[in-house]
């Protein structure tokens, strides 16, 4: 079942929030409302803490639902029932942005909030691993070539993916398909280990949709795991599995550094250096999306984004950075916070 985890601590004030005025509207709610990413989960959480404290409003609502299933909320329509917030892992895609334009949400403000990496970690007690080229693919797809075409992956521990890789069983938990880590994952681990196999090089020139299937889909073995959205619960079971790996945000790495490590990636480690510049191979930006029609209705929703995106909490030694967000450099922040004060809509997604 999917973990959904949602914010609700006690309140001084409590605001009443009428969204009569929104399309499809009707009914009412409490306060703002944010959903989505795993990853971005605690820095929303985060956010919210500093927000109620400071403000007169009713404490926001924090729910993890996974990238894919916050932004189906988000786009369901306009109105109460549906969220302020969505919280990404990824940017948003086309398809989605579609379905919300269908249901009604035209105006949304796209807003990067900082960077992140996804690390491949294991229990500190456990071996190192140094992962490079083609190591993700032979180990992790479902199917690798073999003879004159595509065989059931034949690769039981790591050292038959590569000799310099730990005598160990190929056990891996990572975040399932609804995830924008998963997406995360696909895109910026899976595709360019795929790439460094010489025939699945050849395959990406002569057939990119066969390409992109073969390199995104992962073992059905037993040996990848989904784990559902707790990333948490990830890092928790690495501790209790000897040997086994782990793939999530490398803010859940910070927060646990006493109990598990991180692999290197092309011989680099992940850290706030190596993310921020894009050294580190599997890095990425992290997202939140604003309804404008929400904003001026929901109460304080223009407030919590400029709390969102201060100094205090984005900035380069922000309580963001503390819980592991990789601020954006000084320019680009006050960029994000220029679309927000003018209410600056997003463009469809190539």
């Amino acid at each position: 079942m999917k973990s959904v985890r949602r914010l609700t601590v006690p309140v001084v004030a409590l605001t009443a929030l009428v969204l009569s005025a929104c399309d499809g509207g009707g009914g009412s709610r409490e306060g703002i409302w944010a959903a989505g990413s795993s990853t971005v989960f605690p820095f929303t959480t985060r956010v919210a803490e500093n927000f109620s404290r400071a403000n007169d409003f009713a404490m926001p609502r924090v729910e993890s639902l996974g990238t894919g299933g916050g932004i189906k909320a988000f786009c369901a329509g306009v109105g109460p029932a549906t969220p302020d917030v969505a919280n990404a892992s990824r940017r948003m895609k086309a398809s989605e942005f579609d379905e919300c334009a269908k249901n009604g949400v035209t105006g949304i403000i796209e807003i990067k909030i900082g960077y992140d990496g996804l690390v491949i970690a294991t229990a500190r007690s456990g071996a190192d691993f140094h992962f490079e080229g083609s190591d993700f693919f032979l180990g992790l797809a479902k199917e690798i070539p073999g003879g004159s075409g595509f065989v059931p992956n034949p690769n039981g521990n790591w050292s038959q993916v590569r000799p310099g890789l730990p005598d160990v069983r190929i056990l891996t938990y990572g975040p399932p398909p609804t995830s924008g880590t998963r997406d995360s994952w696909l895109e910026l681990g899976m595709t360019p280990s795929a790439e460094a196999v010489p025939a699945m090089a050849a395959l990406a020139e002569s057939d990119e949709d066969a390409f992109e299937t073969r390199a995104h889909t992962l073992r059905e073995d037993g040996l990848w795991v989904d784990s559902g959205e707790n990333d948490n619960a990830i890092v928790q079971t690495l501790t209790r599995t000897p040997g086994s790996l782990g793939v999530f945000g490398y803010s859940f790495l910070e927060q646990n550094s006493d109990s598990v490590k991180a692999a290197s990636v092309n011989g680099v480690y992940p850290d706030f250096e190596t993310i921020a510049s894009g050294d580190y191979p599997i890095s990425r930006s992290m997202y939140v999306y604003v309804k404008i029609a929400h904003i001026g209705v929901t109460p304080g929703l223009d407030l919590f984004m400029t709390e969102f995106l201060s100094d205090a909490a984005s900035g380069r030694g922000g309580y963001l950075q503390d819980r592991g967000l990789v601020p954006l450099p000084a320019a680009e922040l006050a960029a994000q916070r220029e679309a927000v004060r003018a209410r600056t809509p997003m463009a469809r997604p190539e």
